[in-house]
């Protein structure tokens, strides 16, 4: 059955027996798929589970459906990974977006770091943040979630008060420093319920001094191996470590 992601509006509030009519967004999709009057769909709103409703008009430009049935089902991880990240470059961040918010990602961080190559401030900045946010709505269709992670406007990397999350318990950096100890090992230490703020650098990893700033502010320097991994790479992998041990 096809999902669409379905923001809450005053004309659109999702309730069993009523009737809405889907945001446009959400309508071109449903429209494109060429479904109509009496076909079946799943509604989210990206909080709180899922909607089963029914088509019941399509117009040129508008879609309305009936929604049907309220089903109270989550597909989080226990453990809610915020991923704080120096942006890789081109479409790279798209993808990293894309294949968190696949793996279970709580939010998503942009940073604007000291070797990032991707700089972005002010309009440019607004428009690729919404951007992304689409790129992770679109990977909750696709993957099940029905909880919508929010993708953050960019930040320096130097401000951590502002960014980090106040519910966090643990703070991780991807380091490629002697005395790191493996990601996974932390965890199974440590259990793996609860929330997790997990930093990584872009093209050419952090620099000294970020590093250093990151392990005052409290991150405890993990690794994932010997082998050096992409900007794209390395995030997602420590990523599925974590999630996917959570879920086990």
């Amino acid at each position: 059955m096809p999902r669409f992601h379905c923001p809450e509006e005053p004309s659109s509030v999702l309730r069993a027996g009523g009737e809405v009519e889907l945001p446009p967004e959400t309508a071109r999709h449903v429209q494109v798929l060429r479904l109509q009057p009496g076909d079946t769909l799943t509604l989210f709103n990206g909080r709180s589970g899922e909607w089963t409703a029914t088509v019941l008009r399509m117009g040129r430009a508008s879609v309305t459906v009936r929604v049907d049935h309220h089903h109270a089902v989550e597909r989080e991880a226990p453990l809610d990974v915020h991923l704080a990240v120096g942006m890789p470059a081109n479409e790279r961040m798209d993808w990293l977006v894309e294949k968190a918010v696949e793996l279970g990602v709580a939010s998503i961080q942009p940073l604007q770091t000291e070797r990032s190559v991707l700089r972005l401030s002010g309009e440019r900045a607004l428009k690729k943040q919404l951007h992304w946010q689409g790129i992770a709505i679109a990977a909750c269709e696709q993957c099940g979630r029905n909880r919508l992670p929010p993708v953050h406007a960019v930040r320096p990397l130097q401000d951590v008060a502002a960014w980090s999350p106040p519910e966090v318990q643990r703070r991780f950096v991807l380091s490629l420093d002697d005395d790191c100890v493996p990601i996974s090992q932390v965890l199974a230490s440590r259990g793996s319920t609860g929330s997790v703020l997990l930093l990584s650098g872009p093209e050419g990893g952090l620099s000294p001094t970020e590093e250093q700033a990151a392990r005052a502010a409290g991150f405890q320097p993990v690794s994932l191996g010997q082998r050096t991994l992409r900007a794209e790479t390395a995030p997602l992998a420590a990523l599925a470590v974590l999630t996917l041990q959570g879920l086990s």
